[in-house]
């Protein structure tokens, strides 16, 4: 079963979600006529459990970029994926953990900016709020590495609240203030094939059914101890 998983660690499952680890590198949905592995292919697999005519499936509710690990969510069934997608930032909270370039002047901030993604999928701030999508991060430091050299001097290590969920939102609104995530070679100083300091380290969601809060965690990979 592991082999099958790539990966992949559940922390929870019943009729109505599956909670998992995803492992970095791997990508969420599959590229359009891509054989890639997937999360979304591998669960499908799973849930059916071997049997090649079922019609089971697992519905995205939200996505880690490829290079992003920990925790993230899937339904099991569209009414499910529905729920969340409708009212997404009322029902659930994200944290994540990353590392910075640089030194920031403040412990603690919040980013707003209106972000829209080009022809060449890259994703930047938009003065324009009828073409970009309202994006907010709530962030605080939670530990700093004066002596540990990325090409362009210390680092920190923060603590980053989503109460959007945009496409690389964390990646593109600390670049945009001077600070990309280390190993990010999209929107900062990292090199292709580099880890990306960036970790979905918890998840708490409104249970569809249960209506009670649910709480996962992964730890954090030794790259952002």
């Amino acid at each position: 079963m592991a082999d099958r998983l790539r990966g992949i660690r559940i922390l929870h499952e019943d009729p109505d979600v599956i909670v998992i680890v995803k492992p970095a590198g791997l990508l969420v949905q599959a590229l359009r006529h891509g054989r890639e592995p997937s999360v979304e292919a591998i669960l499908t697999d799973y849930v059916r459990k071997g049997q090649w005519k079922s019609r089971r499936q697992v519905y995205l509710v939200h996505r880690l970029d490829r290079e992003t690990s920990g925790v993230m969510m899937v339904a099991k069934t569209e009414a499910v994926q529905e729920y969340f997608r409708s009212n997404w930032n009322e029902l659930t909270e994200k944290t994540y953990l990353a590392r910075v370039e640089g030194t920031l002047s403040s412990e603690s901030g919040v980013f707003e900016s209106w972000l829209c993604e080009d022809d060449d999928l890259f994703v930047r701030s938009t003065p324009d709020k009828a073409r970009g999508k309202y994006a907010r991060t709530e962030w605080r430091v939670v530990g700093t590495d004066p002596a540990v050299a990325v090409g362009t001097g210390p680092t920190t290590r923060v603590e980053a609240v989503l109460k959007t969920g945009r496409k690389n939102q964390i990646r593109v609104q600390f670049a945009e203030a001077g600070h990309p995530v280390v190993g990010d070679a999209k929107y900062g100083h990292g090199k292709k094939g580099q880890a990306l300091c960036l970790h979905a380290w918890k998840l708490k969601f409104v249970h569809p059914y249960r209506r009670r809060t649910f709480a996962f965690e992964s730890p954090p990979p030794a790259l952002l101890a």
